[in-house]
């Protein structure tokens, strides 16, 4: 139903004259009539009759216009919810990789909360190919993915990216490290990017890594290494464990971008502008 018309509905209730409801939506009154017997239409019922000189809201009318205040009050909080000089109010849904929601999402959360304590964030650890599912299906508003410069990512045309920083690797070795070759390899368990930069690496390198490991977590990464298990990839930046060395990756480079992704026509919304915003370095 048009919203206009709906307001036209509530206005008579209200002043019970289409000459005073013309006169308060500045429009003539051969407009109000036309309007409402559009909206009659609409409704599939009668919503005015005559009383009088004057009219008055059927039964149906009555009820209908009872729901369209309902209604136009939902519409106008929307319009200032998504008006772009609206104070930001609402709950963003983030799927990201624990690497970025710890360096990025959690440290803005003290600042988010004093200086925009209406827009709540709602976290969930997922690793890009996830994220990018329950990002299209709408199931969260922002996913924060990744890829390798060895191992690019091409963009679906229905999202927005926003590129954030990009983290240098190397390769994560025990003390006794005798070669790539000569080690077992450790690859994530829920994403396949970094397998396809190993392999990669150790055909540039003139061998096959022998995958025999997989995890999700850095930390246990290095407790395989440790152990003697193998040999991974490790972030430039992490804390290492002791008796875990990182060697560093020349020619070529592994090099990590971290990417905010929305869906398109979404990034102006005013709570996930401003996390965005928050999150660019």
């Amino acid at each position: 139903m048009d919203t206009r018309r709906l307001r036209y509905l509530v206005e008579l209730s209200h002043r019970g004259s289409m000459r005073l409801v013309a006169e308060a939506l500045h429009v003539t009154t051969s407009t109000v009539s036309q309007q409402l017997a559009l909206l009659a239409k609409e409704a599939g019922a009668a919503l005015v009759e005559p009383d009088g000189r004057r009219v008055r809201l059927t039964p149906a009318g009555r009820r209908l216009a009872e729901h369209a205040v309902t209604i136009l009050a939902a519409v106008d909080a929307a319009r200032l919810d998504l008006a772009p000089d609206a104070e930001p109010a609402g709950t963003v849904r983030v799927a990201g990789f624990a690497t970025a929601i710890r360096r990025a999402l959690l440290p803005m959360v003290a600042e988010l909360s004093r200086s925009h304590p209406r827009v709540r964030l709602l976290i969930n650890e997922h690793e890009p190919a996830e994220s990018y599912a329950l990002l299209a299906a709408d199931d969260v508003d922002l996913a924060l993915t990744y890829a390798y410069n060895l191992a690019p990512v091409t963009f679906d045309a229905s999202v927005d990216v926003v590129p954030l920083w990009t983290t240098s690797w190397g390769l994560g070795v025990p003390d006794d490290f005798a070669g790539p070759a000569a080690h077992d390899w450790i690859v994530n368990s829920r994403n396949t990017a970094d397998e396809t930069v190993v392999r990669a690496l150790g055909a540039l390198d003139g061998f096959e890594p022998r995958i025999a490991h997989r995890a999700d977590s850095l930390e246990l990464v290095q407790d395989l290494i440790v152990a003697g298990l193998g040999v991974g990839l490790l972030p430039a930046l992490l804390p290492l464990q002791p008796g875990v060395h990182l060697l560093p990756l020349r020619s070529p480079d592994v090099t990590m971008q971290v990417y905010a992704v929305t869906r398109r026509g979404r990034a102006g919304w005013p709570p996930l502008a401003t996390v965005l915003r928050l999150l660019r370095p």
